[in-house]
């Protein structure tokens, strides 16, 4: 008998035998979707999250084409520092617990709870921190992939936001932030 491969060649060859390459999200508002559907699949993520008191933890959860998807936890006091993403946009998502956003060269504050969302381009300077008395978790997508986090020197120090205003941060679907 034959195989397969014998009969129809090698599938690698022929295109059309191979399953279709799975698109990425293509607009903000499809990242900040697919982190959602990520959000209300605690089964797939809660039982992962782990807490450190000596610093922040986290865990690659998926990646897909040109995208990561990371999920990280936050004890009290935990924060990240005044940070930007490189070449990466992104979208944060707080899954469980509350954290805070300072952003802007006035420190303005954004408080985020359970299942708010940031989004953010490219050069966006932000500091988060879990303000709170309880431990918090939350889901973080870049696309592409996150390459570098440069720090900046001190949270006193300027922090900026993307020149153009389209391209600003903005909190999706949580009022109240």
């Amino acid at each position: 008998m034959n195989s397969d491969v014998q009969i129809a060649g090698d599938p690698l060859a022929i295109p059309h035998l191979l399953p279709p390459v799975p698109a990425h999200p293509s607009t903000v508002s499809a990242f900040a979707g697919l982190a959602r559907t990520i959000a209300a699949d605690r089964d797939g993520w809660a039982s992962l999250v782990q807490y450190d008191a000596t610093s922040r933890w986290y865990h690659r959860l998926r990646t897909g084409p040109g995208y990561e998807v990371w999920l990280l936890s936050w004890v009290p006091g935990q924060g990240s520092g005044a940070h930007d993403h490189g070449r990466s946009s992104g979208v944060l998502t707080v899954l469980q617990g509350e954290l805070t956003e300072r952003v802007g060269t006035r420190g303005v504050r954004h408080t985020l709870r359970a299942g708010a969302q940031r989004v953010f381009a490219p050069g966006y300077v932000h500091d988060v921190v879990n303000d709170a008395l309880e431990p918090a978790v939350s889901l973080h997508i870049y696309f592409p992939g996150l390459t570098e986090m440069p720090l900046h020197p001190t949270q006193s120090a300027e922090l900026s936001a993307p020149a153009h205003p389209a391209a600003a941060p903005g909190t999706l679907g949580v009022p109240g932030r």
